[in-house]
């Protein structure tokens, strides 16, 4: 993989995350919004003074209010940002995707993290090359198992893919699908650990393929909140199967700013 290949790659945080609870996440987000309105109310009813207060001034004491309330998120939030969670928040509440976010794993070497998840019992764990490249061993982080050390057993550099292997048995895992069809505008489902978030899900659709320089096979573009942190994301169908890797996004001419991922039969051939 040349120099111009890697600055196309997801690029992994440089500090760890704070983990936020989902429900309360939405109750924040609602009770804030509510509270502005409440306060836009008020300010309408109240009698006008002889110098009328300036509206860009509200506006501006609004939206700095709605700072501080998100002022323990560890960077600035787009809005954007805040929708992901939302949905993040809402689609957490199936049990479907709660089951299947105790397979994402939080990957820590040094300061910066990224994402991967467990694929049998025995926690072997597939993630991206650039998460833990010139790693030997990094820390994992199961949302119910907590911290567990890890060994990088192979990486496969080409394809932008590595395997782990934890100690211990009995972890929760997510399945592979065996067959790689797919069908433009199919939706999928992606957990990972974004903007420095803990197991956030979301969704979205696929678009099509695409051929990268230096890369012989296709990857599988989708229409999908991709953000840093989301390397290693496993992408799962609406069968819960995991169909890819996400791995990076990309500025296309034809779609706008979208997500990346490592289709199945390439991550099969790794893991064989």
């Amino acid at each position: 993989m040349n120099k111009d290949d890697k600055n196309n790659h997801d690029v992994i945080d440089d500090d760890l995350y704070e983990e936020i609870d989902d429900e309360e996440l939405v109750e924040l987000v609602e009770a804030e919004r509510k509270s502005a309105l409440k306060r836009a109310h008020d300010k309408d009813v109240q009698k006008k003074p002889k110098r009328p207060f300036p509206k860009w001034a509200f506006w501006l004491i609004v939206i700095m209010m709605l700072l501080n309330v998100f002022a323990f998120f560890p960077k600035v939030i787009s809005v954007p940002a805040i929708e992901f969670l939302i949905t993040s928040s809402k689609l957490s509440l199936q049990d479907d995707i709660r089951a299947y976010k105790k397979a994402v794993v939080v990957i820590e070497t040094g300061d910066s993290r990224g994402t991967g998840f467990s694929i049998n019992g025995d926690g072997t764990i597939i993630t991206n090359h650039h998460v833990i490249e010139g790693e030997e061993n990094v820390t994992v982080a199961f949302p119910d198992e907590g911290l567990q050390n890890a060994e990088v057993i192979a990486t496969y550099p080409s394809v932008d893919l590595a395997v782990l292997e934890t100690e211990g048995k009995n972890f929760p895992s997510l399945d592979l699908a065996k067959s790689p069809v797919f069908t433009k505008g199919d939706p999928i489902y992606f957990i990972g650990n974004p903007l420095r978030f803990q197991g956030i899900a979301n969704k979205g659709t696929i678009i099509e393929e695409t051929m990268l320089p230096d890369w012989k096979k296709p990857v599988v573009m989708i229409d999908a909140p991709v953000y840093h942190g989301n390397s290693g994301s496993p992408v799962l169908n609406k069968d819960g199967k995991v169909i890819g890797v996400v791995f990076a996004t990309l500025d296309s001419d034809e779609h706008g700013k979208v997500g990346l991922y490592i289709p199945i039969e390439v991550v099969q051939k790794v893991i064989k």
